[in-house]
């Protein structure tokens, strides 16, 4: 019996999750404390009214036809690029820090931020209409206008982004000065206004177009659920469905996050949600550190990939396809199964490895109770996913799903929102939403400028150039570029950029199933955060298990290797994004299973004992044999997995006979 974890002192984490997603009231909670009238205090009541307003905003725009669209789109970039001004100030630490002479310049950010939204407002109709005549204002106005999102964007997300935007934009206005494929045909600065700012292909293109219409929705929809305690419940029934078997806290980390992913799509924060729970208990029951802090990391990456949020890249996708919604929802389905079950199946074998022992019964939650207690959090989840399959767009989908979020926070006194708590939880959303909307602002600055270059096109020839038309090559180029760009921008902006750049060679020159190119760059944009040395996921988690961050980092990037392999099932087998007839599409996911979890095993090192190099090696050919779409192959890798079976237990029966012996 392992007695490498105390059984009060687990219970104790059990009971901690009562504290999972528990309700902050924020910058309105502060002003509520405060006991006089203060300068700070009137700034804290004008962002909490801004962001109320901007919410309730989008709210409304879910169910009434929205206002002209330069119009709609710029009254979103503007109230998110007020809000970054205000509670991200310059040279202060806080929003509430004391006033100094720095302040001057927000307030200037502001007074421009207003200007501008008065210019296109004044006559909207005059300025969508001002292409090809643009004055001397109109250039100044509008390189001021992309200057502010520069800068709302580095002060809430930091220099990465924006400096990625510069580039772009330095190399569309200087293109005859760039050598080889950057070479191309200058443009003009007032050219460059009016593309980013007048026409539709730049600041107000595809990617703020979603934000604005729905993903903004979709977002106040997870921030409710959060705050109604849904996390909390989630947590819960994960604990008590695997706690009690072998790897329990481990397997409920990846439970939880998936659960947790399908409406927050924030790695970040599934990390500090469910981490908070799951990696104290998985040290408890014997985890080392930096392995509890990886399997968190790795789980809750896999949250931006789990159907239906998706950390708000699937509502951008497709936009992009030009397809519905639900399609991309239901194409997610199974490659967000695998990529948890690879993460499933190496806890399992980590725990049978090391001989951790289930934590007892008596300490989990009751899994009939909880969901009996927590049901009703379950429902608008349910009844998001109901309206899109009955036909709503997405936009009345998040609007209805917003209402029922409120309306199931009715059932129980503990999760109403009151008008304390619903006020905090529009503040909330709002300030969530800013770093999204401003992300996709600079990424629409990023496609406008592809488009004046036309270096997407060049940049799609050199990567099949390189890959001299072999499609396994293009790939593995095309999955390096994702995880760098990952490295210093979040999915969105980086599936973005490649979809501009890359994803058209994929499609017309290597003749992919298009969905499965936007969807394979879509899951290497995510990989970063557990890809060293940046892994922000893996930092975030090593905090929590006061762990070494580099090695968790590199922990992790194992443990998620074998999620790297889902991407290339499915370019190769795109019966795994449900494309094609129901029987291959069955096969197809019963030999990827097998794909996965050889792959998944020989990383682990254990199967019914440990496995030498050679039988790890042979997993691994075996989980190759499987993406390649021949039955020869297929055949092939069932044969290797067959004889490594046999080998281990082979080697079962013989320790067996040698404990048998010693004991006679």
């Amino acid at each position: 019996m392992n007695k490498s974890y105390d059984i009060e002192e687990s219970r104790r984490f059990v009971e901690k999750i009562d504290t999972v997603d528990k309700f902050k009231p924020g910058i309105f909670g502060w002003i509520l404390e405060q006991e006089k009238v203060s300068w700070l205090m009137l700034l804290g009541i004008s962002i909490v009214s801004l962001s109320v307003t901007f919410s309730f905003y989008q709210f409304l725009m879910g169910y009434f036809p929205a206002p002209q669209a330069h119009l709609h789109r710029s009254i979103h970039i503007n109230m998110m690029l007020i809000l970054s001004f205000l509670l991200w100030p310059l040279g202060r630490k806080a929003w509430n820090d004391q006033f100094h002479f720095l302040t001057a310049i927000d307030i200037v950010c502001i007074l421009l931020v207003i200007t501008i939204q008065i210019w296109i407002s004044y006559d909207v109709n005059a300025f969508v209409n001002k292409e090809g005549n643009l004055n001397i204002l109109d250039q100044v106005l509008a390189i001021i206008y992309l200057v502010l999102v520069l800068e709302g964007t580095r002060r809430t997300m930091g220099k990465a982004l924006p400096l990625v935007v510069l580039f772009f934009i330095f190399h569309t206005l200087f293109a005859d000065y760039f050598p080889g494929v950057l070479y191309g045909p200058p443009t003009s600065l007032d050219w460059l206004a009016e593309m980013q700012v007048i026409q539709t292909y730049g600041l107000f293109g595809v990617p703020i177009t979603a934000v604005s219409s729905y993903v903004a929705l979709f977002i106040i929809f997870a921030v409710l659920l959060n705050n109604s305690g849904a996390g909390k419940c989630f947590t819960k029934l994960a604990i008590a469905a695997t706690g009690h078997r072998v790897g329990g806290p481990a397997k409920a980390a990846v439970v939880a996050s998936a659960m947790m992913g399908t409406v927050s799509g924030s790695t970040i924060g599934n990390v500090v949600g469910t981490g908070s729970v799951t990696i104290p208990l998985m040290k408890q029951t014997g985890y080392r550190p930096h392995f509890a802090a990886a399997v968190e990391a790795c789980a809750s990456c896999g949250g931006m990939i789990m159907p239906p949020v998706m950390g708000v890249v699937a509502f951008v996708m497709a936009e992009f396809m030009g397809i519905p919604y639900l399609k991309v929802v239901y194409a997610a389905i199974i490659p967000a199964l695998l990529y948890f079950l690879s993460i499933f199946i190496q806890v399992h074998f980590e725990a049978r490895k090391s001989d951790l022992h289930p934590l007892p019964k008596e300490i989990l939650p009751s899994f009939w109770l909880t969901l009996k207690d927590g049901w009703y959090l379950l429902f608008p989840v349910v009844a998001i996913v109901g309206f899109l399959v009955m036909g709503f767009t997405v936009v009345m989908a998040a609007f209805w799903g917003v209402v029922a979020v409120y309306l199931a926070t009715l059932v129980n006194k503990d999760t109403r929102l009151t008008p304390i708590r619903l006020i905090s939880t529009l503040e909330h959303a709002a300030k969530t939403i800013v770093p999204v909307s401003l992300a996709c602002a600079c990424s629409g600055i990023i496609i406008g400028a592809l488009f004046s270059s036309g270096l997407g096109m060049r940049f799609s020839t050199l990567i099949v150039g390189l890959a001299g038309n072999k499609l396994w090559l293009a790939l593995i180029f095309t999955m390096i570029v994702s995880i760098v760009l990952g490295m210093g921008m979040t999915a969105t902006p980086v599936y973005i950029t490649l979809a501009a750049l890359v994803i058209p060679a994929l499609i017309n020159k290597m003749n992919v199933y298009p969905m499965a190119a936007h969807m394979f760059c879509l899951y290497f944009g995510i990989k970063s955060s557990i890809t060293p040395p940046v892994a922000l996921a893996s930092y975030a988690a090593a905090g929590i298990a006061d762990a070494s961050p580099m090695r968790t980092g590199n922990t992790a990037f194992r443990i998620g290797f074998s999620g790297f392999v889902v991407p290339f099932l499915f370019i190769y087998k795109p019966e795994l994004l449900l494309h094609g007839e129901p029987l291959n599409i069955v096969l197809t996911f019963i030999t990827s299973i097998i794909a996965i979890g050889s792959l998944a095993v020989a990383l682990e090192g254990w199967l019914l004992t440990s496995l030498n190099i050679a039988e790890r090696i042979l997993l691994v050919i075996g989980a190759i044999s499987f993406i390649a779409p021949s039955i020869s192959t297929t055949i092939a890798g069932i044969g290797i997995l067959v004889l490594v079976m046999i080998f281990q237990k082979m080697k079962v029966l013989n320790q067996r006979r040698k404990i048998s012996l010693h004991n006679t």
